[in-house]
Formats: structure tokens, C-alpha cells, sequence
């Protein structure tokens, strides 16, 4: 977040620093008002940029077998520009590199999902996916495998359980 503001901040001065030059350049033509007016326009137009470019960037950050499987959108009243075209706050994925069966379990299988969230630190959460009856049961607390097994019913073409299923393939 440090080094979010100072890019801003970066941006901000770069773009009132290429208007003074202009200005200087062109023996005071332009009105002073724009070199403050350039720096507020450039730090605006960092911040959309690094807010609409965060999901690309971290998403292409994520190891190979780590697969995307859903995001959330949202917009914003102080960001009028998100009713528009909504900005990608958080996002799911599950880790395929971790993905286990159990033979004794057929169409179930044990992955890792990534919960990522833009500002907030990521969080792994072991789930069991039960992929023929469309269902998936986190394995959190004291003792995650504890029966009965905790499950909660998802749409079969959940993003989320059909990522975990392709390890089944």
C-alpha cells in the first residue's frame, strides 16, 4: 500500500514537472493553474490504472497450476468511473499442484483454494470437493475431518468445484 502511494505521488509530480517544462518552454503561454491541475490528473488516472490492472497483474503472478475460478466485481460511488465498467476487487482460485484422490473416494478430490482480495492478505483454504454429487465441505477448525463431513450443496457448474474437478481428469 506504501508503494501504491508513492507511485501516485510519483505520477502526480512527473506530470505537473513535463507542464512546468511546457510552460517554461513556452515562456509562460500556459496558464498556471495547469501544473497543479496536472498533478491531480495524474494521480487520478495512476490510481484507475492501478486499480483496473491489479486482478491481470496478480492473477499472471499465480504459479503455473493455479487456476482462476471465479471473481467478484464491484463499483463504487467514489469511483463513478466502476458503474461503468466494475473493478475486480477479489478473486478465487484453487492450487492444482495440491490436489489429492483417495481411490477408497472416487469423484471427490482435495485442493487448496486461494481466497485473494485486493488491500487484504491472501488466505488457503483446504476444501473436499465431492465433484458426482456437486458439493464441497471446507476443512477449517480443530478437526477438519470430523464426521460427518460438513458438506454444503453447490450448483454443478459452480467455477469453483469445476476447477477442483479437473484434477479427476
Amino acid at each position: 500500500m506504501l508503494l501504491d502511494f508513492v507511485a501516485t505521488v510519483s505520477a502526480g509530480l512527473g506530470l505537473a514537472g513535463l507542464v512546468m517544462i511546457a510552460r517554461w518552454l513556452l515562456r509562460g503561454r500556459l496558464p498556471g493553474w495547469l501544473v497543479p491541475a496536472a498533478a491531480g490528473a495524474g494521480m487520478l488516472a495512476f490510481a484507475i490504472w492501478n486499480e483496473y490492472t491489479w486482478f491481470p497483474r496478480t492473477a499472471a503472478a499465480l504459479p503455473p497450476g493455479v487456476t482462476v475460478a471465479r471473481t467478484v466485481e464491484e463499483s463504487a460511488l467514489w469511483r463513478p468511473w466502476t458503474y461503468w465498467h466494475p473493478i475486480v476487487t477479489r478473486f478465487s482460485a484453487v492450487d492444482l499442484r495440491t490436489a489429492r484422490t483417495n481411490p477408497e473416494a472416487p469423484g471427490q478430490v482435495l485442493a487448496t483454494v486461494l481466497l485473494i482480495a485486493r488491500w487484504q492478505p491472501r488466505s488457503a483454504v483446504p476444501v473436499l470437493f465431492d465433484c458426482d454429487s456437486a458439493r464441497q465441505a471446507p476443512l477449517l477448525g480443530p478437526d477438519p475431518f470430523a464426521e460427518p463431513i460438513p458438506w454444503e450443496a453447490v450448483p454443478p457448474d459452480d467455477d469453483v468445484l469445476r476447477a477442483a474437478c479437473v484434477a479427476l481428469d
